[in-house]
């Protein structure tokens, strides 16, 4: 994460929350998508809407290949996305289980089951 040389670490976490609170604020997708149009670069909200996408068919367990062969989604950052399902702060999991795409219990495993073998040794070292 970019620091702030003129910021505490206090101010800097202040600052962060100050801008969840106004996510929450919003009322729906029209506001969260104009305000995040305002907020970001396009690259920035391409990089989001790349993770966000992934999420959906790790916890349909499918495999990095073949989810990158449908999104375009590198293999890194599919790896990325389901090292957080597995070992995150469960923000994906909560979201997608909102959204009813499927249970939190079944993105974990999706996310350890389906990567690569070292991903695999990691989560299972991590979890076991």
């Amino acid at each position: 994460m970019k620091t702030h040389r003129s910021l505490t670490p206090r101010q800097e976490a202040l600052a962060e929350r100050k801008l969840y609170t106004a996510i929450a604020a919003l009322h729906d997708a029209e506001e969260v998508r104009a305000f995040f149009r305002d907020l970001c670069t396009p690259a920035e909200l391409q990089a989001m809407a790349d993770r966000w996408s992934v999420v959906d068919y790790l916890g349909r367990g499918m495999p990095y290949r073949e989810i990158h062969s449908l999104t375009g989604v590198s293999v890194t950052t599919i790896g990325r996305v389901a090292r957080f399902l597995a070992a995150g702060n469960g923000g994906y999991g909560l979201v997608a289980q909102r959204l009813g795409k499927w249970h939190l219990h079944a993105a974990r495993a999706a996310a350890s089951a389906s990567g690569p073998p070292e991903v695999r040794r990691r989560e299972g070292a991590r979890h076991g």
